[in-house]
C-alpha cells in the first residue's frame, strides 16, 4: 500500500505545482472544477440519495455546471465573501455534529440536505482557490495554503505515530489521536511564522493574526477529514473511491482542503490580505 501511495503522490504533486505556478487562473479554476466534479460524484455515493443509478454522474455534472455559472457571474468579489462566510459557519456547526456521534451524522448523510451541503463545500473550495490564485503573487499564496494542509497532515502523522496515546474521535476515525492533532497545529504554526510572514509581507499583530488564522485552518482541516470519515462510516466503505492508487478516491485526498481553503481565504479577506 505504501509504494502505490508514494508513486501516486510523486505524480500528482508536480502536476499540482506546475498547474498552480504556470497556468492562468481560468485554467487553474477549470481543472479544479473538474476535480470538484469527481469529488462530487464520490460525495453522492456516500449519501443514500446518491446511490441511485446515474445520481452520482448527474450530481458531479451539477457541481461542474454551478462552478461554471459562478465563474461567469458579475461582481464575484462582492458576493464571494458571503458565500465563504456561510461555508465557515458550516464548519463551525460540523464541530457540534461530530460531537453528536456517528448516528446523528449518518442521518445527515442520508438526508437530502447533504446534497446542498456538498454543493456548498465543493463550490466554495474551488472558488476560494481561484480567488487566491488571482491575487498578486497568487500562485505563491495558493501553494502556501496547500502546504498548510500538508503540514497539518505531516505533523499529525509524525506526532500521532510517535506520541499518540489519546484517541481524538474513536467512534469516527480510530486512527486519529489528540497528540497527532496537536502536532499538526504546531507544524502549521511554524509554517505560518516562517513562510507565511514572508509571503504576505506582514509583521507585528498582523503576523500574529496570520498565525492564529493558520491554526484555525489546521483545526478545520481535521474537522473536514473527520466529517468525510463519518460519511464513509455511514455508507459502510473504507474509501470514497478507487481512482487514486494507494489513496482511495478524489474526495479522500481533498477532504481536508475542502475545509481549509474556504476558511483560509475568508480569514485573509477579513484581515484585508486577499
Amino acid at each position: 500500500m505504501l509504494l502505490p501511495r508514494l508513486l501516486t503522490a510523486l505524480i500528482l504533486l508536480p502536476l499540482l505545482l506546475g498547474l498552480v505556478w504556470f497556468a492562468p487562473t481560468v485554467w487553474v479554476y477549470a481543472v479544479f472544477a473538474g476535480v470538484g466534479g469527481l469529488a462530487a460524484r464520490e460525495w453522492a455515493a456516500l449519501c443514500a440519495w446518491g446511490r441511485r443509478p446515474g445520481a452520482g454522474v448527474a450530481y458531479g455534472g451539477l457541481v461542474v455546471g454551478m462552478l461554471a455559472v459562478a465563474w461567469c457571474l458579475p461582481a464575484r468579489d462582492q458576493w464571494l465573501p458571503w458565500l465563504l462566510g456561510l461555508a465557515a459557519l458550516h464548519w463551525l456547526a460540523a464541530v457540534f455534529w461530530l460531537r453528536a456521534g456517528p448516528t446523528r451524522l449518518a442521518a445527515l448523510a442520508d438526508s437530502p440536505l447533504s446534497a446542498v451541503q456538498g454543493l456548498l463545500l465543493l463550490s466554495t473550495t474551488m472558488l476560494a482557490c481561484a480567488h487566491l490564485h488571482a491575487q498578486p503573487d497568487g500562485a505563491v499564496k495558493l501553494l502556501f495554503a496547500f502546504f498548510l494542509v500538508f503540514a497539518a497532515d505531516v505533523g499529525a502523522y509524525l506526532a500521532g505515530r510517535n506520541l499518540g496515546r489519546h484517541k481524538l474521535a474513536p467512534a469516527i476515525s480510530p486512527g486519529k489521536t489528540l497528540e497527532g492533532a496537536v502536532g499538526g497545529l504546531v507544524l502549521c504554526g511554524l509554517w505560518a511564522l516562517t513562510a507565511g510572514v514572508w509571503i504576505f509581507a506582514i509583521q507585528g499583530w498582523a503576523a500574529v493574526g496570520l498565525v492564529v488564522l493558520c491554526l484555525v485552518v489546521a483545526a478545520g482541516s481535521v474537522v473536514g477529514d473527520l466529517l468525510e470519515s463519518a460519511f464513509k462510516r455511514a455508507a459502510g466503505v473504507k474509501d470514497s473511491g478507487q481512482l487514486l492508487p494507494g489513496h482511495g478516491g478524489v474526495l479522500d485526498r481533498v477532504d481536508s482542503v475542502v475545509a481549509a481553503l474556504p476558511l483560509f481565504t475568508f480569514g485573509l479577506m477579513l484581515m484585508g490580505l486577499a
